[in-house]
């Protein structure tokens, strides 16, 4: 059985997730984390409830497929590959909100 943080890596904030946090309709907050690839929906949801003391009503994960990057070198072209990575969108109950995430 694995550890929370050995299942939660970090959360991903950007613009797009910040707006996303807080649902006016059903008073529920969303909030997007990059997790261990091969976790899956259970023990994300186990691992939320564990660190953060809130109770969890869906958990959503999408694998995100890493970029091909080139590089140019003195006199060659490379190409590599970023790894993939998975995503979590959790979804609290209402009433529910992690603390360490407000005001952003």
């Amino acid at each position: 059985m694995k550890e929370a943080y050995q299942i939660l890596i970090a959360p991903h904030i950007t613009d797009k997730t910040v707006k996303k946090n807080y649902d006016r309709l059903n008073d529920a907050h969303t909030y997007v984390f990059r997790v261990d690839i091969k976790s899956n929906k259970f023990e994300i949801k186990r691992a939320i409830e564990s660190y953060f003391g809130v109770q969890v009503d869906a958990v959503n994960t999408l694998i995100v497929r890493g970029k091909v990057k080139r590089a140019q070198l003195r006199t060659k072209v490379t190409t590599g590959k970023l790894p993939n990575w998975k995503k979590a969108y959790v979804k609290l109950k209402s009433g529910n909100k992690i603390a360490e995430f407000e005001g952003m």
